[in-house]
């Protein structure tokens, strides 16, 4: 086995060789200049059908795999990843965070409840990759790979939790509720080890309860979100100076091993913020110290709604670097779906103050329209406009996307979104297969701009949402102010309508103008500009030739349209 993975790896790494780098290193480039495409390994491609058990004998209660089922493991793997390098590269992606391929326990839940531990999320080993997944020499050869071609990879991480191993013996047959700190002190449960596992956790101070909470089930509400078990997950007790060093010290190995670029932190919110303020400071020096001087950590602070602070505060007091953006997320579908006005999208970004190291933060906030918690932005539009038509949809996600991939911000896509994913909501509702799925409910999803369905291949270059992202990316590559540029919001509506933004690049002085016409309606209006502006260059859509008055142009879109274009 070990031999033959070794082999698999040699040989992916000469054909990713062949591939043509990109012109700047990858070393070189900041956060900002990104695109990322987040994919489930599980559920992306299966590069090998001889891991699809992990080796382990038995049903699908043992090993996890059964493709008919969407809570259990599909077959995606690493080499799947790496066989779908020109797809992703295509799109004009430049960095792969890819959710956790940590070993987990395969599958987990009570009686009629059971799932696997497809999504990574369950880990029992932090040291090394699941067999379901490949070998860390397979992983090896895929960061190899995307490196030879100039592109990031970033880990998704986990330190709130591990797998549910630990039991409490005063709830043998259901879950414990949360017992507070208040009311119990010193212990709240008496955790059990079930025979057999206790050793199954790496690495082995993991096996220890001390290092846990062992309160009983999260209401993700007060103390409790940081000191309860997620869904029965066993919590750490991340304020023990032994849990923090034992983090750090597994996760500068991993950037020793294999050159990651960046992490993504699952859970980041149900934390104690004062492990993040030594975790993160001491993973950022270790990377510079390797020679990986852009290092990109950015954290999960999970949210539906539009709280700026909340998201921020995890800056400020946690001091992480930055956060994934949940608002900016709720406030493409409000305004895209036409159930609010531009000007709520104006109020987010005046809360980009708000992060520490201010507007200069936000621009390495990692944006984003849907994802595997909380379902597609296809889905979204659909729930808001029940009864139009297909191209209308495609309209609007193709709007949403353009807002993803020239606001400020790391644009990053879902996988499945580029081709039309809508889903049936979040979750594993929200998790389809990209290569031919077998999942019934899956398969009787009606994509968005496209005939194909889920039960067949989806890595289609033609389709427009593909396309389209594809040409954004290129477009973002070529214009610095796209990327790193200063934003400047120029006009906004109480309804749907025109919103325009000036990206700047402060070191070259280049400006482009970007609007977007958010209602169904054509789209008549004028847009304040720099009083010495002389003329327009069109880049994408139809830009007007000249100002109309010193400080003032008149611009016209199409209903859901947009245009970039060059100021001079």
């Amino acid at each position: 086995m070990k031999a033959r993975s070794l082999c698999l790896a040699a040989s992916l790494i000469a054909m990713s060789l062949a591939s043509p780098l990109w012109a700047q290193a990858h070393r070189e480039r900041l956060p900002e200049d990104e695109v990322i495409y987040f994919v489930l390994p599980d559920r992306f491609e299966n590069g090998d059908t001889r891991n699809d058990r992990a080796g382990i004998k038995g049903d699908r209660y043992k090993h996890g795999f059964d493709p008919t089922h969407k809570g259990f493991y599909h077959g995606g793997d690493i080499a799947g990843l790496i066989k779908r390098l020109d797809y992703i590269q295509g799109m004009g992606a430049t960095a792969i965070w890819f959710a956790p391929v940590f070993k987990n326990k395969p599958v987990q839940g009570g009686k009629g409840q059971e799932s696997a531990g497809y999504h990574g999320y369950w880990v029992t080993d932090f040291t090394t990759v699941d067999p379901h997944f490949g070998t860390d020499a397979e992983f090896k050869a895929f960061v190899d790979a995307a490196h030879s071609r100039g592109m990031k990879v970033y880990m998704d991480i986990i330190t709130n939790h591990s797998a549910d191993v630990i039991q409490y013996a005063e709830c043998p047959d259901s879950a414990c509720e949360y017992r507070s700190r208040a009311d119990y002190p010193d212990s709240a449960y008496t955790p059990v080890i079930p025979k057999g596992e206790e050793n199954i956790k790496v690495p082995g101070w993991m096996n220890d309860v001390q290092y846990y909470h062992n309160r009983g089930n999260t209401t993700f509400r007060g103390e409790n979100s940081t000191m309860g078990d997620f869904v029965g997950l066993d919590d750490f007790a991340t304020a023990d100076p032994r849990v923090v060093q034992g983090f750090i010290d597994i996760y500068k190995g991993w950037i020793d091993r294999f050159g990651i670029d960046g992490y993504r932190i699952d859970t980041a919110r149900h934390v104690n913020p004062e492990f993040w303020t030594v975790f993160a400071p001491a993973i950022m020096a270790h990377a510079h110290a390797k020679g990986i001087p852009n290092f990109h950590i950015f954290g999960e602070v999970a949210s539906d709604g539009l709280d700026i602070q909340a998201q921020a505060l995890h800056t400020r007091v946690a001091k992480l670097p930055t956060v994934l953006d949940f608002v900016f997320r709720r406030g493409a579908i409000e305004t895209v779906s036409g159930r609010a006005g531009t000007e709520l999208l104006a109020t987010i970004f005046e809360g980009d103050d708000l992060y520490e190291g201010g507007k200069a933060t936000a621009k390495q906030l990692p944006t984003f329209l849907g994802n595997h918690d909380f379902g597609r932005f296809a889905r979204e539009m659909r729930v808001a406009h029940p009864n139009a038509d297909d191209a209308e949809i495609l309209k609007r996600v193709l709007l949403g996307h353009a807002m993803l991939m020239t606001l400020r911000g790391v644009p990053t896509i879902y996988s499945g979104d580029e081709q039309g994913f809508a889903g049936d909501g979040n979750d594993q509702d929200a998790r389809e297969d990209m290569f031919p799925s077998k999942v019934a409910v899956y398969n009787d999803n009606q994509l968005v701009g496209t005939k194909a369905t889920t039960a067949q291949s989806n890595f289609d270059v033609t389709h427009p949402i593909y396309a389209t992202i594809a040409d954004l990316a290129k477009l973002r590559n070529e214009q610095v102010a796209l990327r790193r540029g200063d934003q400047i919001v120029r006009n906004y509506s109480e309804k749907p309508g025109l919103f325009a933004v000036s990206r700047i690049d402060a070191a070259s002085g280049e400006e482009l103008l970007v609007v977007f016409n958010t209602s169904s309606d054509p789209l008549t209006a004028n847009v304040e500009i720099n009083k010495d502006t002389t003329s327009f260059l069109s880049l994408r859509g139809t830009c007007p030739a000249a100002p109309r008055l010193p400080g003032s142009v008149a611009i016209s879109l199409p209903a859901f349209g947009y245009m970039v274009c060059k100021v001079k």
